[in-house]
This record gives C-alpha cells, structure tokens and sequence, in this order.
C-alpha cells in the first residue's frame, strides 16, 4: 500500500494516459521511496525496466543495460558496445512492443554516466532525435543522485535543455504521512513515539519500513541500529557513498555542521574542513542542499551574502551524536532514556522536526495565506549595548508587520513555564528588538508536545502550537 504522493501519482497516471510522449524525471535522497511510487502507479508493468549498476564501468553498465533488455523479450544479436548502441536496441525493442503505452524506466541513471562515457548525450539523441516524435512514449528517469539530476538532465545546457515534460522531486514523509502509514501497518505507536521515532529517522519512508509490531519505540530503535545484525547500523557509510562519487569531502563539511547546532558561515566551514574557498566548495555545498542533508538560511537582517549553512538531516545528526564511535551496548537507545545526553539531544531534535513543519504552524497560526520568510537569529552578550546575548532558531517573519518569536520545548507532559522561561523570553524580545530595531509586533510562540499550563510566568506567551498541530495533514 502506499501512503501520501497523491500529487505524484496523479502525474504519472496523467503521462499514463495521454496521447503524446512523456520524458520525466524523478529524484529525491536515498530511501525516500522513488522506485516504490514509479512502480507502484505503473502497477509493475514496464516494457523497459533498468537500474544503473553502482560502482560499475562503462563496461558493467553495458552489460547490465543488455541485460534488462533480454529480461523484456528483445533478442540481442550481439553486446552494446557503447551506448548510442545500447538505446538503438532500446528502439528496437520499444518497435516491437504491442502496448498501446511504452513505459520506459530508467532508474540510478546517474549511476550509468561513467567518465567519458557519453551517456547523457545518447539518452539525449534516443529522446529528441526519435522517442519524442512519437505518441507513446512515457520515459521516466530517476536517481537518489539529485544534484547530478539537476545539473545534468534538469538544467541541462545542452540538447536536453528544456526538454523534460514533468520533474517529481520526492520529499520525505511528513509527521502526518509517517502516521498514516503506520496505521496501515496496524501498528500500536502513539503520537509521542512516531514522533520520537521521526527524531531519529525523519521522514525517510525505507527505515520506517523495519518497525516491528509488538515492539516498543525503544526495542524498535535499538533493534535497527545498535543489535548485532541491526540493519542500519552500517547505513550511514553507504547514505553519500551511494549518492556522491567522492564523498570524502562531502562528509567533512557534515561532521564539522554537526559541531554547531545553529550552522556555519562559509568561513567557518573552510577553517573547520581545511577545504579551499573555491567553485568546487559551492557546489558542494549547493549538492548538499538540493538533496536535503543541509539548509542554507539567512539570519534575520542580514545580507544574501552572509550565508549560514546548518546540518538538518535527522539520522546523520542521530549518527554524530550517539553512533560515530563503536556501540557494543544491543540495548543503547534504551539504557540511554532519561539521561542528560539524551534528554538534550531530544531537545535539539525536537526543534529540527518543528523546523520540517513550518508549514503546520503557520496553519495553526492562521497565516497560511500570508507571506512570510523563515528566519533564525542570534546575538552575542553585550554589555555596552545592553544585550544579553540569545539565540532564536525560529523566526515567521510576516508581511502583515507581525514577527512570530518561536520557543521550542519538548516535554513529556504539559509544559510548565517558571520564572527563568519568562525572563528567557523577555531577553530574546529585548536583544531582537534592541539589535534589530524591528517595528515589527513580536508575537512569542510556543511550539510543545502537550501545551502549556496557564500560569503566573505564561502570560508573555501569545501563541501555543502542540504535537498534534504538527500531525495536521
């Protein structure tokens, strides 16, 4: 059963159905579950299905594409030595095909552009030079590679440059959608464990797919991760092996984000990683966004160049803050509740998933239909200037003159704010008011698990979100 990706499927049954050729392109991170929609809106039934062979040569790839091709009925009188070989006996066998629809599927296509390889430029003279002249044709190529994606196929320069029909870039799940399919599961977990589990994991549909019914969250976790044959205890050295060619660098920019919770200039990248300040550091940089391991924002009032790059992938977090050093503890997540370490690291993350969801809270708000800008915001102690130095990781900064402060705080009951939160909040509104010099109205938000207890110290509190906004569909 699939859950959510309505809009997906709708795109994919609309190619289905019409009476002219179709070129689509399909990409997300790894697991997020590309090759399950395609196969699942097209029921399984292709007349072309291939996968790029990883770590294959030219060589290897060929082959493998011959394969897939003996395996849909076309005989091949001999091996494809290169590829403007191999698609003209794709041709061939799309002449001989009696559906009245030819879907074609190309998965990990990145994968099968080895060096020097012309693959691209063959894909692009198969499809401009015959496939698009014809009427029923549905190619789909797909790859968890999604900055190859985008500079290769989608902002291609070349002969494929403005040549795709649709481009599905497939997001994680949402807290909404991860409910969704555990109830299709039948699996007792409650709002607070999915949303304990999503921590983890985020929204990434393969590693909710290794939940056990009858198990708790935390038999769950460790089960997956610290277990002797736990299945995900080695996924973070294959998570951008399996998605950059050379993912050394790639993985000394994430681990030196994963020591600043707020992020890192460009600077401060470069004087952690030891990386040159060069175009090869954008791109990096830009791949690592476009496939969701980093966002880039800016703080509130600052110019377009002063960039701050922050690691938000859930299980790469989880991974520096509990599995970059060898675990022999099977019970680790367990023996770990309600200790400091971990009691922190739900904080952090309960903020990182608050983050995912802004447009839950904005619903929540009632200012969906209002524009707004995302910030976060911070200031270093200054006595001279009177300020008492904060960090603010939500800002909803909105176009009706309005700025919503947002506080997160997770909590395994109604949240009970003291006198030390009131004056926490003052603080903040007294340093951004005061650095900022914003005219703008200063609304302090709430975002909890259980709602707050109305108390003397709330009343600074204008707004309060829950849990359970967060799970809104």
């Amino acid at each position: 059963m699939i859950v959510g990706r309505k809009k997906e499927i709708e795109i994919l049954k609309m190619a289905q159905d019409d009476t002219e050729s179709h070129f689509i392109a399909v990409y997300g991170r790894r697991r997020v579950g590309k090759t399950f929609l395609i196969r699942e809106a097209y029921s399984g039934r292709f007349t072309f299905q291939h996968s790029g062979k990883y770590g294959g040569t030219l060589k290897d790839q060929l082959f493998a594409f011959d394969a897939s091709l003996k395996d849909s009925g076309l005989k091949l009188s001999k091996k494809s030595n290169n590829w403007a070989e191999a698609f003209e006996n794709l041709k061939d066998l799309i002449r001989m095909s009696t559906e009245k629809r030819k879907i074609i599927f190309i998965d990990e296509l990145s994968w099968m552009d080895t060096g020097k390889s012309n693959m691209v430029q063959n894909l692009e003279h198969f499809w401009n030079g015959w496939a698009s002249a014809r009427k029923d044709i549905v190619l789909i190529v797909c790859t968890s590679a999604t900055s190859w994606m985008i500079s290769k196929i989608i902002h291609n320069k070349g002969g494929l440059y403005n040549r795709l029909t649709e481009q599905i870039h497939l997001n994680n799940f949402s807290l909404a959608e991860c409910e969704q399919y555990i109830r299709s599961r039948d699996i007792a977990l409650n709002r607070d464990q999915i949303l304990r589990f999503y921590m983890v994991f985020g929204g990434v549909p393969y590693y909710w797919t290794f939940i056990r019914k009858g198990l708790g969250l935390e038999q769950n976790i460790d089960n997956m991760l610290f277990a002797k044959d736990a299945p995900l205890k080695d996924e973070f050295k294959y998570l951008y092996a399996s998605i950059f060619k050379n993912p050394a660098h790639y993985i000394s920019i994430i681990k030196a984000l994963a020591t600043k919770k707020i992020g890192m200039s460009r600077d401060e990248i470069i004087g952690s990683t030891g990386l040159a300040n060069s175009g090869d550091l954008s791109v990096k940089l830009e791949e690592l966004e476009s496939c969701g391991f980093i966002r880039k924002y800016y703080a509130f009032g600052t110019k377009k160049k002063n960039a701050v790059y922050q690691l938000i992938d859930n299980f790469t977090l989880f991974y520096y803050a509990f599995m970059e050093k060898d675990i022999s503890d099977a019970h680790f997540y367990e023996n770990r509740l309600n200790m400091p370490e971990m009691n922190t690291w739900l904080g952090l993350a309960f903020e990182r998933v608050c983050l995912e969801h802004t447009e839950k809270i904005k619903a929540k708000l009632g200012i969906s239909g209002i524009q707004t800008t995302i910030n976060s915001w911070h200031c270093k102690k200054d006595v001279e200037n009177g300020l008492y130095g904060c960090q603010i990781d939500l800002l909803i900064v909105r176009k009706d003159q309005v700025i919503n402060l947002c506080e997160m705080k997770f909590s395994n009951s109604e949240f009970i704010p003291d006198a030390d939160f009131e004056n926490d909040i003052r603080r903040k509104i007294h340093d951004f008011q005061t650095a900022t010099r914003t005219k703008n109205a200063i609304f302090p938000t709430l975002i909890t698990s259980y709602g707050m207890v109305t108390n003397t110290h709330s009343g600074c509190i204008q707004n309060v979100i829950t849990m359970d906004d967060l799970f809104t569909e």
